[in-house]
């Protein structure tokens, strides 16, 4: 598998993290980790497929994917390739109207929210670019004629940066009341920028934290650090968020 990640150009860069093309010239399982960027695929050669552990199920040619709180298995075909657009935090909401919390868990097809025509064109571009970097290019052109009016929440911008300064390590509450906005108010507004609760995106943050910054400490030490009070809830999150137990999935294949 090769990956190579592009960066946005400077007009869509506070929406943006990175383009990522994904080729792989065998068929080979990923491990696709929870984290807290929705993402646009468009598949341009090949095949990807979702593995449930019971069946396969073919992604659409080109997939829009919420946030989620558990592990994806994806397939590629041999001789796969796929342009992701990851979005930061907020980034999506400039370019959809559509509740983007209602993506939770899930995956669909772009052409639910945007008009087949327009995608199959978009899809002919990609397949008959010449290069990755004009494959990049088609997308961002794509993006910039969906981008909207777009002002940012700055209380969910910096509401945002307090769960990750924290490492996901806050209490809601404590976190509205500096904020001075109630919990329902605060929900509301940040389900809507981001496209999950402000709690479930706090967790995403925390467990992906562990998992990038794991040292040689004894479990039990990073369990109590991370604001579990048992091992067997830990655990219990670990799986959903991995599909592994810790022991298991440090010595897995890749995964991103």
């Amino acid at each position: 598998m090769k990956i190579e990640d592009f960066p946005p150009t400077d007009i869509l860069k506070p929406f943006i993290k990175t383009y990522r093309i994904i080729e792989s010239q065998e068929e080979l399982e990923n491990r696709v980790l929870p984290n807290t960027s929705l993402a646009i695929a468009f598949r341009f050669k090949g095949v990807n497929a979702y593995n449930t552990g019971t069946e396969k199920i073919h992604l659409p040619g080109i997939t829009f994917s919420g946030l989620r709180k558990s592990v994806r298995l994806i397939n590629y075909s041999k001789n796969t390739s796929t342009l992701i657009v990851l979005f930061k935090e907020y980034g999506a909401s400039a370019f959809f109207r559509e509740p983007l919390h209602e993506l939770f868990e899930k995956s669909i097809s772009l052409d639910c929210i945007i008009h087949p025509n327009e995608l199959a064109f978009v899809e002919e571009l990609l397949t008959e670019a010449e290069n990755n970097s004009q494959r990049v290019a088609i997308v961002e052109q794509f993006l910039l004629r969906k981008i909207n009016h777009f002002k940012p929440d700055s209380l969910v911008l910096a509401a945002v940066s307090k769960i990750k300064s924290a490492k996901g390590l806050l209490r809601i509450k404590e976190l509205t009341d500096e904020l001075y906005i109630s919990n329902d108010a605060f929900e509301k507004r940040f389900r809507k920028a981001v496209g999950s609760t402000p709690k479930q995106f706090a967790s995403i943050v925390r467990m992906s934290y562990l998992i990038q910054h794991k040292t040689s400490e004894r479990l039990l030490d990073i369990v109590f650090d991370a604001g579990y009070y048992d091992q067997s809830h830990f655990s219990k999150d670990f799986k959903i968020f991995t599909g592994l137990t810790p022991t298991e999935f440090y010595k897995s294949a890749a995964f991103w």
